[in-house]
């Protein structure tokens, strides 16, 4: 059961980046994550209606504050680098979320910053700039720097709304209960901001548009989330997170396949750095012997 669920967690997540190249284009950015999570949060907040376990929020605060961080303010930011770098690469972005954990954990909680998280966030910062190596030294590429800087604000907000989940968790609210009510209060932020902007509500009828954004929501987001919480409840957070050492080779493969991502020596070097600072942020060290 749970290599299942940690198998389905990748592939979900490690597909997501793909599907959401199909939804740039036809309409404002802000429709389409605001129809991803106005879909997502109906069939999450009926799913837990009809399992009877719909609650309203002990606190509203946190939940707030982490639908904007989690369900609309970062996917805004992924989605506008996704229309500019290959979708692959933004995941390996945003796969160092752990990093930005790490530093936010020490800034909101007064958690220490470890040796070991230090030493991942260099070896993964490296792997960051050599995966872009060629579009910053040989032939300069401003799409792509603005490409990185969204993912990179992305994934600063993704960990802040990681850490609105822990407030929640805090003050009782559990994580099944502020996922339902985020995404639908991030999706109502999302269509405020589309009608303040004149945003068109148009819905596209293609079938890749349709496929996507179904995709993304239910799979991506629904059942996404959902084996995750059930990954981390069953083996730990510590150990579900080796989900995002894996996710980005899915990514990474599909981009090749069908943005025609080109590999460069220095690119695949910055992979693995990338990954590899995630395995160092996570692996257990076996424990120095005690002298008596």
């Amino acid at each position: 059961m749970n290599l299942s669920l940690f198998i389905a967690t990748v592939l979900i997540w490690g597909t997501t980046w793909i599907a959401i190249t199909f939804q740039i284009g036809p309409v404002d950015l802000v429709i389409s994550v605001f129809y991803r999570f106005a879909l997502a949060g109906v069939v999450f907040l009926l799913g837990l209606a009809a399992l009877g376990q719909l609650h309203l929020p002990a606190e509203w605060r946190f939940v707030v504050l982490q639908a904007c961080c989690l369900f609309s303010f970062n996917f805004l930011c992924f989605y506008q680098a996704t229309s500019l770098i290959p979708s692959g690469l933004v995941s390996v972005i945003f796969s160092l979320s752990t990093i930005f954990n790490a530093v936010n954990a020490r800034i909101i909680f007064g958690q220490m910053i470890s040796q070991r998280t230090v030493v991942a966030g260099m070896i993964g910062a490296t792997g960051v700039v050599l995966l872009f190596w060629r579009d910053l030294t040989v032939a300069l590429d401003f799409d792509v720097l603005r490409g990185v800087a969204w993912a990179a604000i992305g994934t600063m907000l993704f960990s802040l709304g990681n850490m609105m989940s822990r407030k929640n968790t805090q003050v009782g609210v559990n994580p099944t209960t502020a996922n339902a009510w985020g995404m639908g209060i991030g999706a109502a932020m999302l269509a405020f901001i589309a009608w303040m902007t004149g945003a068109s509500f148009a819905l596209p009828s293609s079938i890749s548009y349709i496929g996507a954004l179904v995709y993304l929501s239910v799979i991506g987001s629904v059942v996404g989330f959902t084996t995750y919480l059930l990954l981390v409840a069953r083996i730990g957070s510590d150990k579900a997170a080796y989900a995002t050492v894996l996710f980005p080779v899915v990514a990474l493969v599909l981009s090749t396949f069908f943005e025609g991502y080109v590999w460069q020596s220095t690119a695949f070097i910055g992979v693995a750095l990338t990954m590899l600072g995630n395995l160092v942020m996570f692996a257990k060290w076996p424990a120095s012997p005690t002298r008596s």
